[in-house]
């Protein structure tokens, strides 16, 4: 059977694929907010998410097409619009890289060897900007710190495993099940 073998979908594409919420491969921006809201962002959080992440990622996803007003990412391209100043978990082709992941606990992690605390992950910021990156600088300190304010737990830490989850993709999934149960609860 030629050319019907499926690609193994790497790790960044399941971190993208949650807010694909029909499941076609692309994520329009509406498809951004549902996802920002089933993991417990509020709806300006959400609407202001969704409209700088397509607006920034749409184009770099789908290079040789005609740019399209309803700003759609390709979930199978995500790897093309990796930005800059980020942790290098992610190599170019969106795979994941279990050295990198190691190396911010490694460097990073004083308080406690397994979480990042707000000024251990501020550190890890600085220390992964690249010269001039502006956009990289804002889109790495934009990702963080939403995590961190969704997922750090009460004593203030972001643990190693919330962190990893984010890289592998089960985070979201995970975060939207746990907002829904605990809807029904109430």
């Amino acid at each position: 059977m030629e050319g019907n073998c499926e690609r193994e979908e790497h790790a960044l594409e399941k971190h993208v694929a949650f807010f694909d919420r029909n499941h076609d491969g692309l994520v329009y921006p509406w498809e951004t907010y549902e996802g920002f809201r089933a993991i417990g962002c509020g709806i300006p959080l959400s609407a202001i998410s969704a409209i700088l992440i397509n607006l920034a990622l749409s184009h770099k996803t789908r290079p040789g097409k005609f740019p399209s007003l309803l700003f759609p990412i390709e979930v199978a391209n995500i790897h093309k619009a990796k930005h800059g100043s980020d942790s290098g978990v992610y190599d170019s082709k969106g795979r994941f890289v279990p050295e990198k992941f190691e190396a911010i606990f490694r460097r990073h992690a004083r308080t406690h060897p397994d979480a990042l605390t707000s000024d251990e992950l501020l550190e890890m910021l600085r220390s992964n900007r690249e010269p001039k990156d502006y956009k990289g600088w804002v889109a790495s300190w934009s990702e963080w710190q939403v995590l961190y304010y969704l997922c750090k737990d009460n004593k203030g830490l972001l643990p190693k495993g919330t962190i990893h989850g984010v890289y592998d993709g089960s985070l979201f999934e995970r975060m939207a099940k746990e907002r829904e149960s605990s809807t029904k609860k109430s």
